[in-house]
């Protein structure tokens, strides 16, 4: 019997149902894996994984994205070597699950993690800030900066449990006159670009926020390179529309809406910006670097 520990986070999306949590620990148990269960409260969901996970086989996280992130985070942070974990998606944006074709159905979810495969997947080191005060801590599909990112932690929670996705478009909409742009330096493997952006993202994903996608045949999540989207200022309507046209079509060669790929990426401001890590607040910096660090986990699929 193999020994499972299973991580949930109970007030992810629009909360977690106790009847889906008893069937998810009854069908794991029965397909053979002794369950232990651990509640995010007294201790966050990171450090069950960090502090706990040792004595597992492997680990499955229950939640959104972020729980997804904080549990990874997490594994590696205990020294874990290229961990398998599984995933069973309740939250609200979900990108990870659209990204491998998760279920969100709990039993659907649960039944993939008995008869998946692990699947390696490349995960971000993101170092916020200057030596020796640097903020270091990982990413599992983005981080980013700018137009819409701040929407999935300053969306109260419980707008999150009663509205779901439609949540975060109301809060885009009411966010759409603070659109600034941030003039920056990136650095892209050693190519440099300087220009004034309204967003920028580091992103090993298909899906963004749910709205922003990505061709799947076009992402390789295990390549060692991240996909970096930068959009401009626009400057006129015709450039607004043009942003909007790019992000709907997924045509990202234009000259206001760009992608690159890449394997470290640094970020030079002129002041400190406010960054979004896996859809939580990741602090504000002048300076950020990312790296990726390849193949670090293998998530069941």
């Amino acid at each position: 019997m193999r020994n499972l520990m299973l991580i949930v986070n109970p007030y992810s999306g629009r909360g977690l149902s106790k009847n889906a949590l008893g069937a998810v620990v009854s069908q794991l148990g029965r397909a053979g894996y002794m369950v232990a269960v651990y509640m995010a409260g007294d201790y966050t969901t990171e450090e069950l994984a960090y502090q706990f996970s040792k004595h597992h086989e492997f680990c499955v996280s229950m939640g959104g994205d972020g729980t997804l992130s904080s549990v990874v985070s997490g594994l590696l942070r205990s020294g874990a070597v290229s961990p398998a974990i599984g995933h069973i998606p309740s939250g609200t944006a979900n990108d990870v699950a659209a990204t491998f074709n998760l279920s969100k159905d709990p039993g659907t979810a649960a039944q993939a993690i008995i008869d998946g495969v692990p699947t390696p997947l490349d995960i971000g080191i993101f170092t916020g800030g200057n030596a020796p005060d640097d903020v270091q801590r990982f990413f599992t599909y983005i981080a980013a900066f700018g137009a819409f990112t701040e929407i999935s932690y300053s969306t109260p929670p419980g707008a999150k449990r009663t509205l779901g996705h439609f949540a975060y478009v109301l809060s885009g909409l009411s966010g759409m006159s603070s659109i600034a742009a941030r003039h920056m330096v990136i650095e892209l493997d050693g190519n440099v670009i300087e220009g004034d952006y309204i967003f920028g993202g580091v992103i090993n994903s298909t899906s963004v926020a749910g709205l922003v996608k990505l061709d799947p045949e076009y992402v390789d999540l295990s390549d060692g390179l991240f996909e970096v989207i930068l959009v401009k200022q626009p400057l006129s309507l015709v450039d607004f529309v043009d942003i909007l046209t790019s992000i709907t079509n997924r045509s990202y060669s234009g000259d206001n809406v760009q992608l690159f790929h890449a394997k470290n990426v640094k970020f030079t401001f002129d002041t400190d910006v406010a960054w979004t890590i896996d859809g939580e607040n990741g602090g504000a910096y002048s300076a950020v670097e990312i790296k990726n660090h390849h193949e670090a986990i293998r998530i069941i699929v």
